[in-house]
């Protein structure tokens, strides 16, 4: 199964190097050397691109792409899910904020287990590091709320670092959350279509370098237009909206062998 990893990236040229290094080194330690990280540069003004070029220069599995239309963390999301070319694609953070071994984690939960791997850093084997009290209520009450809408037990929904087979982002299409609204859409589209996840416990920290792009007061009406347009969907059209009868979870290696029927993962 090859493996794509798609990483936003705006003014992040003081962070992707050991983000990159840092996941390379590790999956080719694990061996897992059928890769490619696509870096989406969203208008960086300082040198991010050429940053990764320059990776890109020793291992053809790291390339970058620029979107250069509008910016916004969703739409650079969006625009490196339209080119990536994995069998199975996780959204990864350039500021090393998650863990390259969480990522390994993904990997095998997504050939062998589920549809979907979710990481929780709020459940019991996870760690964090230095997240900002007031993002951390704020955080905590969101989860809340969703978590009450949809009636799941998943308690870290908005958190962006997230797994997906390939045919999941096909079946959740069309995202209209241009910002980072979309870290709440494809999960949540995710669940109400039908496919199966499974939740591991994940290691999150802080950035160390720059400021993060995500601001509270902007994006409370976009997280709540997107939540509202979900659980609209799940209460009206569902039916029209999930995926086909039938189609059910195969691990990557009985694919090609047979046809597997296996029960969905209850949710977690």
């Amino acid at each position: 199964m090859k493996l794509s990893i798609v990483i936003p990236a705006r003014n992040e040229a003081d962070n992707i190097t050991p983000t990159l290094e840092g996941l390379r080194e590790h999956l080719d330690r694990v061996a897992i050397s059928n890769f490619e990280i696509l870096v989406v540069d969203d208008g960086s003004t300082d040198g991010t691109s050429d940053v990764v070029r320059t990776i890109g220069e020793k291992d053809v599995r790291i390339r970058v792409i620029r979107n250069d239309g509008l910016h916004g963390y969703g739409r650079a999301v969006i625009y490196g899910l339209n080119h990536f070319t994995g069998d199975a694609v996780i959204v990864y953070m350039a500021d090393a904020s998650d863990s390259p071994a969480d990522v390994e984690k993904y990997y095998y939960i997504l050939r062998d287990k589920a549809d979907c791997a979710f990481g929780s850093r709020f459940v019991r084997g996870s760690k964090v590091e230095n997240y900002p009290r007031f993002k951390l209520i704020i955080n905590r009450i969101a989860n809340a709320v969703i978590r009450t809408m949809f009636g799941f037990r998943f308690n870290d929904t908005t958190n962006a670092f997230k797994g997906y087979r390939a045919d999941v982002i096909e079946g959740c299409r069309p995202f209209v959350s241009p910002h980072f609204n979309l870290t709440i859409e494809i999960p949540l589209k995710a669940i109400v279509r039908g496919y199966t996840y499974a939740v591991v416990p994940i290691r999150w920290r802080n950035r160390t370098h720059g400021v993060s792009a995500l601001k509270l007061k902007e994006q409370g009406s976009r997280y709540l237009y997107t939540l509202l347009t979900v659980w609209f969907e799940w209460m009206l059209v569902r039916r029209d909206t999930r995926r086909a009868e039938g189609e059910m979870f195969i691990p990557w290696d009985a694919r090609s062998t047979s046809e597997v029927n296996t029960v969905p993962l209850e949710h977690q």
